[in-house]
This record gives C-alpha cells, sequence and structure tokens, in this order.
C-alpha cells in the first residue's frame, strides 16, 4: 500500500518537473524586454524614445554585447524608453534602409529623430547616455537619409531585390543543379527583357503626358499656284485714267533708255535722215 502511493507520488513529481522544464523557455521569453524589430513593425520606432541594436550572429562583437544590452533593457520600462534589436541577416531591407556599414550598430531614436550612438558598450554607459540625455549633444541624421525618407525607402526596396536575386540564385543551382553560369545567363536575360518592357512603358507614358505637336504640310515654294489675272465681270469696266503699268515701271524705263541711247549714239529713223542729209 505505502510503495503505492509512493509511486504515485514521484508520477506527479515528475509530471510536475516536465512541465516546469517546458514552461521555463516561454517564461522566460515573455519576460524579454528586448523587442524584436523586423520591416513589418519598424515604423512604431518613430514614435516615443528607442534604443536599437542592429547585429549579426555570426558577429563576435555583437556576441559579446548582446549580455549588456539585455541588462540595459531591463531598465527600459524604469526609464521610459524602448530597446529593441534587429538581425540583419534575416532583415535586410532595414540594413539598407538604416545603411548599416559596421557591427553591432546602435541607433537612438526620439519622436522620429535617429542619432547614431558612438560611446562605450556597457550597461552603465547606455544608462547614463539615456538618464543624463547624452543624445541631445548628438546631432540627428539629415532629413534626407532619415529611414522614412523616400531615398532610403528606395535603398531598403535595393537591398530586398538583392537578397531576394541571392536566393534566386541559390535555389537554381543547389536545388535545380544548374550551373553557375546557367544562373547568369537567366539573371541577364531577365534584366534586358525587365529594361525593355520598362522602356516601352516609359515612352507610353510620355506620349501620353506629352504629345508630339503635328504640323500640316506646306508645299514647296514651287509647287505654290501663283494668282492668274484677275478676270472682269460684265459690269466691270475698267476706269478712264486706269494705267495698265505702274508708273514707277514706267519712269524707270524712259531712263533706262535714255541713257542706253547716250551710251550707243542714236540710231532713230529721223536721226538717221538727217544725217544723210547733211552729209550730201
Amino acid at each position: 500500500m505505502a510503495a503505492g502511493v509512493w509511486g504515485k507520488r514521484r508520477q506527479l513529481l515528475g509530471l510536475a518537473a516536465l512541465l516546469t522544464w517546458l514552461s521555463a523557455p516561454a517564461a522566460l521569453a515573455k519576460r524579454s524586454p528586448v523587442i524584436v524589430i523586423t520591416d513589418q513593425n519598424w515604423g512604431e520606432m518613430l514614435q516615443g524614445e528607442w534604443m536599437i541594436e542592429f547585429y549579426a550572429p555570426w558577429c563576435p562583437a555583437c556576441q559579446q554585447l548582446q549580455s549588456e544590452w539585455s541588462e540595459f533593457a531591463e531598465w527600459s520600462e524604469d526609464l521610459g524608453i524602448n530597446v529593441a534589436k534587429v538581425d540583419v541577416t534575416e532583415q535586410p531591407g532595414l540594413s539598407g534602409r538604416f545603411i548599416i556599414t559596421a557591427l553591432p550598430t546602435i541607433y537612438h531614436c526620439k519622436d522620429g529623430e535617429f542619432r547614431k550612438y558612438q560611446g562605450p558598450r556597457m550597461k552603465n554607459d547606455f544608462l547614463d547616455f539615456i538618464d543624463g540625455k547624452k543624445w541631445e549633444t548628438i546631432e540627428p541624421v539629415s532629413s534626407w537619409f532619415r529611414p522614412s525618407s523616400f531615398m532610403m525607402a528606395s535603398m531598403s526596396a535595393l537591398f530586398q531585390l538583392s537578397m531576394w536575386i541571392r536566393h534566386c540564385h541559390n535555389y537554381f543551382t543547389e536545388d535545380l543543379g544548374i550551373p553557375v553560369w546557367g544562373s547568369y545567363s537567366i539573371f541577364a536575360l531577365a534584366t534586358l527583357f525587365s529594361g525593355l518592357v520598362l522602356g516601352l512603358i516609359l515612352v507610353f507614358v510620355a506620349d501620353c503626358m506629352l504629345p508630339s505637336r503635328r504640323f500640316k504640310y506646306q508645299p514647296h515654294c514651287s509647287q505654290k499656284k501663283t494668282p492668274g489675272p484677275k478676270l472682269l465681270k460684265p459690269n466691270d469696266e475698267p476706269l478712264e485714267n486706269e494705267n495698265p503699268y505702274p508708273r514707277t515701271n514706267v519712269s524707270n524705263r524712259k531712263v533706262f533708255e535714255k541713257s542706253h541711247m547716250q551710251e550707243a549714239g542714236d540710231y532713230s529713223p529721223r536721226t538717221l535722215r538727217k544725217r544723210g542729209a547733211d552729209d550730201s
């Protein structure tokens, strides 16, 4: 009887220990004050005060910082801030949006203004940086390079595209067994085709928004018809004093004849008869 009771107690203790062991990771995860930032929720950093760490699992300096960062995050509620971290290997878009060139990189954000932290990486230094408001002495990132700007959004899209191309390349070479040169050829053809399609779209949009001016056909001067003489109607009669030749043309013709006669001599019939009578 006693042995049976003792066996039941051992079973209950074992079951309780098993449940405690299974629930321990979940409890630790819930108590973790460090917020994980992704491409989907990064916009939350634009409100309030944040300290964000950009790291990579393979980085030795990042691994050394994790313990200090976790201890600093435990003070986040007392300081009234949010402590977060970003894994750049899983979020390449955020690494491009924040222009991460070294690891680990720490940013301070206050109501959408980002400042890069470049001080010591110890828990007490982080606490002094926030509690003493030393971040006010650091110049914020210009509006051109803010993560919320259009240029940084384009940079994020470019990084995401590069990571997608890398995944496609690994899929072609490792899963499908396509040689490396074949994968590069596929990307080259895809680039040419996409450029052709984009060019056609731009030409179509430009033609719709700015249509070319259409000029009417104008014949050459040799093909132009000269207006003919005006025909008189039956009721129309020429004026009595109407001169068919312009006055200027008549005067010019008389001047030309007079000058020509002076140069070549007077050979009119009257002059010739007068000269013959004088000679006889």
